[in-house]
């Protein structure tokens, strides 16, 4: 058989996509989309991120036959387009195979499949339950495309030494990764890291391509980039939105060099944070096709922030703001709400929940007579304003916004079927000291492709003021919780670190005060169990990261940690034992 001849320049098209999880026909109709501007790019071969036709995650509806051989009649259908001589296409779906179901990379060109790739790495941490869904492929060697061998490696194929590995040893000229890599904060550059230990240790230039999207509480924030043999940056795609880039390779002796491709400048930190809350609820809406949103504004800094997100995310004619005054609504607090509607531009009504709460409280007079009031008339406020929000919704079609911040999600300061109620929360893994900063910054800065106005849309003073659940005369939050920046370092420690109470109070925090709140951050599982999806923005947020039992007796103690001994006489290696 005749040897393919040399080649010594490649295009290659940066597909960086929004695919929708279980949308097979439209992710498919994508991706013809993104072939169609390849090829007037001049492409020769496009890639699009893991798994695209099925949507990352897809979680346990990949173990579906229907849905599996949905994504195989798409595939089947784009691959035979290809026999049209334009661009080759890299795509991403589950591939059965036999008895095995396999997360694959296939290859696309002259009408057929003309090879495809298994993840050999299946990630089984944090958010992620590969191993759970798919079988690990074998460790393979790259593929040969028009005179040039491709290296595939999937996702966490490259968070480890061994396919990489593999794939030099067996003559790969260019590593191409298809991603669906969801953010948190600092992600991009432990990418960046793990991307250039690769290339190092392989000599091989490396194409990174992620997913950009909102999936129920993920954010995938796109930022693929292209790195050379030296590991120097060739190219950075934007982050949090789609586009097609094209990247000109060249052979350059005996490596392939990328010359030419787009260089963006990405959000990071807070902007990254701002910026993921954002697409995470557009794209929770748009997924779910609801027509707007609607939420409880009132005047306090948290929901400020949430309608400023959901303007930013959809438009201000598809907000809708309802203030609920009661008697220990404040007229600061009124005034405050209007003014950011108006700033915001949102529609804005006011429903007094007066009669709603002293008609509950009539009700169940007869059961509660002689009781002292307590916490229960506040909750019962909070209630009245969680039906009445779920009541718009259900008459209007609007999604209900949850406003709560992880502050009040760690330790349950927060009322069930009340101002936990709604469908998707865009702070949720946000802590109350952010929240503040998050304002500030929304203040100076807007992110790019938001659709809310330029300049300050959040006053001042509701940055300022003390926060309040308002629900009793003279309310503060710290009538019930530690000052916020006491409280939240304490539940970073506990629920990002897994910190020992002795770990903590060592960094100088009171002893009682950390057991208060450890014990209030387990008792509040339950409540965290019923509470709405909400956008990953921390390494561990509650839900997808963080799973702990609601029935669970075990607290902290606070004895310092026990002194372990790894190699005690006797025993087999990696056994230890405990000097007590």
């Amino acid at each position: 058989m005749a040897k393919e001849p040399l080649k010594n320049s490649l295009r290659i098209a940066l597909a960086q996509l929004n695919p929708i999880v279980g949308d097979v026909e439209g992710n498919e109709a994508k991706a013809r989309a993104a072939r169609a501007e390849a090829a007037r790019l001049g492409a020769d071969i496009v890639m699009y991120s893991e798994l695209f036709l099925a949507g990352y995650p897809a979680e346990d509806l990949v173990l579906k036959p229907a849905f599996q051989d949905a994504c195989r009649l798409a595939l089947t259908r784009l691959a035979k387009e290809t026999a049209d001589g334009g661009p080759a296409m890299l795509v991403g779906l589950p591939w059965k195979e036999y008895e095995n179901l396999y997360n694959a990379y296939a290859l696309l060109d002259g009408g057929e499949i003309a090879s495809i790739r298994f993840k050999a790495d299946l990630p089984n941490y944090g958010v992620f339950d590969e191993k759970r869904i798919f079988d690990a492929g074998e460790l393979a060697g790259p593929v040969s495309f028009r005179g040039v061998r491709l290296g595939l490696p999937i996702c966490e194929d490259i968070w480890g030494e061994e396919v990489v590995e593999c794939l030099a040893e067996t003559g790969a000229e260019i590593l191409l990764v298809p991603n669906g890599s969801p953010y948190w904060r600092g992600k991009t550059e432990e990418r960046f890291n793990i991307a250039a230990a690769r290339v190092t240790e392989s000599g091989l230039p490396l194409v990174y391509l992620n997913a950009v999207g909102g999936q129920d509480e993920l954010v995938f924030d796109g930022a693929s980039f292209v790195l050379n043999a030296d590991s120097s940056l060739a190219c950075q795609l934007p982050a949090f939105r789609e586009t097609v880039a094209l990247t000109v390779w060249e052979r350059q002796g005996e490596r392939w060099a990328c010359i030419e491709a787009p260089k963006e400048t990405i959000e990071e930190g807070q902007e990254a944070d701002y910026a993921a809350c954002v697409l995470g609820l557009r794209d929770y809406v748009e997924k779910n096709r609801f027509p707007g949103v609607v939420l409880g504004l009132s005047g306090g800094v948290d929901s400020a922030l949430c309608a400023t997100m959901a303007v930013d995310a959809l438009g201000a004619s598809r907000v809708h703001a309802i203030m609920m005054p009661y008697r220990y609504t404040s007229a600061d607090s009124l005034t405050d709400a209007a003014d950011c509607a108006n700033s915001l531009g949102i529609r804005y009504d006011i429903l007094p929940i007066a009669e709603a709460v002293e008609g509950f409280e009539t009700i169940l007079q007869p059961l509660f007579a002689g009781r002292p009031r307590d916490i229960t008339e506040e909750n019962l406020q909070s209630r009245t304003r969680g039906t009445l929000l779920m009541s718009v919704s259900n008459k209007l079609g609007s999604m209900v916004v949850t406003t709560g911040n992880k502050s009040e999600m760690s330790v349950g300061y927060a009322t069930l079927y009340g101002d936990m109620n709604g469908g998707f929360n865009p702070i949720k893994d946000i802590y109350k000291l952010e929240v503040f900063a998050l304002c500030t910054l929304r203040n100076q800065w807007k992110p790019t492709g938001a659709l809310g106005p330029d300049g300050a849309v959040i006053p001042q003073r509701i940055i300022t003021k003390p926060p309040s659940a308002e629900l009793r005369e003279n309310q503060k939050d710290e009538d019930s919780l530690p000052p916020y920046p006491i409280l939240d370092d304490i539940l970073e420690c506990l629920v990002e670190h897994e910190m020992r109470i002795s770990d903590i109070v060592a960094k100088g925090h009171d002893v009682e005060t950390v057991k208060k709140i450890e014990r209030l951050l387990a008792i509040a599982e339950y409540k965290r169990r019923q509470s709405a999806p909400g956008v990953k923005v921390t390494r561990k947020n509650f839900g997808r990261d963080r799973r702990y039992p609601i029935v669970n007796r075990f607290r902290d103690d606070g004895r310092p940690a026990l002194k372990i001994e790894e190699s005690a006489p006797g025993l087999k290696p990696r056994q230890a034992v405990v000097d007590v």
